[in-house]
């Protein structure tokens, strides 16, 4: 229990400096909520290596560690509702994709994403006029999960290696 705690705990830890790492880029399109989600690699390394429940675990960590650094509670509902919408697809696709296809699982998960954030937009503002994000969103989701994908790929390719 002890080594799964700090295991995840190191996780954890590399998800945040990601994380913070991001928050330092500037955005490449000035549309609000897109972004490239380098932590995600993270998660998604953990979801296919560890397991769903530690993925969900260190996901839902980093949500709220960034939030409290970084954001404001607005931001933090987007941030929950997107990450536990992406978190939702990954877990459903990650049994049914092999260890070269975890991009196709991360691309449908990223695009997951913007679809929770403009979900939870509408709610919290109270208009459907948010949608017209969504296919923003969804095309910059498809870029960055292929991005982080395919970088979640080679670091479980390497833990992989590294382990045998």
């Amino acid at each position: 229990m002890a080594k799964r705690i700090a295991r995840d705990g190191v996780l954890l830890a590399l998800a945040l400096i990601l994380y913070a790492v991001e928050a330092q880029i500037p955005s490449p399109v000035p549309v609000p909520g897109v972004k490239l989600g380098i932590s995600n690699i993270i998660t998604l390394a953990a979801m296919f290596c560890i397991g769903p429940a530690d993925a969900l675990c260190i996901l839902v960590c980093r949500i709220v560690m960034g939030q409290m650094f970084a954001g404001n509670a607005v931001s933090l509902i987007y941030a929950v509702s997107g990450g536990l919408l992406s978190y939702l697809v990954m877990y459903m696709l990650h049994k049914a994709v092999t260890h070269k296809q975890i991009w196709v699982c991360s691309v449908f998960s990223a695009a997951a994403h913007g679809v929770g954030q403009i979900l939870s937009a509408a709610m919290v503002m109270k208009t459907t006029a948010v949608f017209i994000y969504i296919p923003f969103l969804v095309c910059s989701g498809i870029i960055t999960g292929l991005f982080t994908g395919l970088c979640a790929g080679f670091v479980i390719a390497r833990i992989n290696n590294n382990i045998k």
